[in-house]
């Protein structure tokens, strides 16, 4: 009987949980060999929600030591990014649950080592269902999140009971309602697919009838030269994707005969993803060769920009970005958004200036620790913005 192949995990949360125990309760060929935390090992909290607390390390080379793929889901970019730009060195294949990695610094190591996003998460799950309907002959015109709520502004008392509900952290869930983590999804998608978006934030429509809404979408996107990536809210609504698609004409009576409506726009849906549960289709497709699901790409053209919630005083400190009560991200194209400041790298900044509500934040508004993500920021903003301008200026 052949051993089991070693995966290392990169965080001891939510999804490092789950993914833990599906492999420990089902995968017996699979086995965790090594978690990465940066609490204290000794710390009661630090091992008694993880399913695995003898594998649990503080260690980076024990992690790439011992296993032969990282499944990195510490949902922290910046800490990411070391732990990716590590592994990939050693020659491990990174899986991961992290958007918020992927567009803050991912397309840096496109080309440099196999990484890519698992299904499970939204823009994972958009990635196998295009791949599904490719081989059906559609073609892609929206690429579309769901969404049953959102508050772009919600109260820290109100946000900290529904964590405490849920079983979340305080960052996750209000990155969650305010539509940071849907902007994030959907850039994301939009670079690894080859998509842009209709406007900064996207559009966004409110409709309980998703399919109507897809539908809205898809009649703007056909207006445009590349598909979108966009969100739809609906009341009720399962925490699912969908793609809106147009197809052959000669296939549209036998489209309409099988129940997907006269046309000429289909909205295939998904009404579910599964986080960490999930996860493993895509560690097996990669151990298998099957390569990458997504990536942000190598030439991003959509960025999260941090935007102001509230009024930002001189001084101030934004510990965090993503899921803090300063700032929330909106989906802009970099060519649009010259100087912004990527959601993502956001973590122990100061104001320099005071900010407006509503105003996006620019570098020169905020002073930033030095990181090695932080330098992977500026050279692919820099990159993506010479980029466009040339584009600009040759057309």
């Amino acid at each position: 009987m052949r051993e089991p192949t070693p995966i290392g995990i990169v965080g001891t949360g939510f999804i490092a949980r789950g993914l833990g125990r599906l492999v420990m309760n089902h995968h017996p060929d699979l086995r965790i060999v090594a978690a990465l935390t940066r609490r204290r090992i000794d710390a009661i909290d630090a091992i008694d929600d993880f399913p695995l607390p003898e594998v649990i390390t503080n260690s980076l080379n024990e992690l790439i030591d011992k296993s032969r793929l990282i499944v990195e889901c510490s949902g922290d970019p910046i800490h990411a990014t070391v732990v990716i730009e590590a592994a990939l060195a050693a020659g491990k294949p990174v899986v991961t649950m992290n958007s918020e990695l992927h567009v803050t610094t991912g397309s840096w190591f496109v080309g440099k080592g196999l990484l890519t996003e698992a299904e499970g998460d939204q823009p994972g799950c958009l990635a196998a269902l295009h791949e599904d309907i490719l081989q059906m002959g559609f073609k892609p015109l929206v690429y579309g999140n769901m969404k049953g709520f959102l508050n772009h502004n919600p109260e820290r008392e109100e946000m900290q009971y529904w964590a405490d509900r849920q079983g979340f952290s305080l960052d996750q869930t209000t990155s969650f309602t305010d539509g940071t983590k849907l902007q994030i999804e959907q850039a994301f998608i939009a670079n690894g697919m080859g998509a842009t978006i209709a406007r900064q934030g996207m559009i966004g429509p409110a409709n309980d009838d998703t399919e109507a809404a897809a539908k809205e979408l898809a009649e703007i996107a056909s207006g445009m030269t590349q598909p979108i990536a966009d969100y739809v809210v609906s009341r009720g609504q399962a925490p699912g994707v969908f793609i809106a698609a147009s197809h052959d004409e000669a296939e549209r009576i036998a489209l309409r005969n099988i129940k997907m409506g006269d046309g000429p726009y289909y909205v295939l849906q998904r009404n579910y993803h599964l986080c960490a549960i999930e996860i493993v289709k895509t560690i097996r497709r990669v151990l298998g060769g099957g390569g990458v699901l997504l990536d942000n790409s190598a030439a991003p053209e959509i960025s999260v920009a941090a935007i102001a919630k509230t009024a930002l005083r001189t001084g101030q400190t934004i510990r965090r970005g993503i899921g803090g009560f300063e700032v929330r991200g909106e989906a802009v194209r970099f060519s649009d958004a010259a100087g912004h400041v990527p959601i993502g790298i956001l973590q122990n900044a100061v104001l320099r200036r005071p900010i407006e509500p509503g105003q996006m934040l620019r570098w020169e508004d905020v002073e930033l620790p030095d990181s090695r993500a932080l330098d992977i920021v500026h050279s692919l903003q820099q990159t993506a913005e010479h980029s466009h301008e040339d584009q600009a200026m040759i057309a």
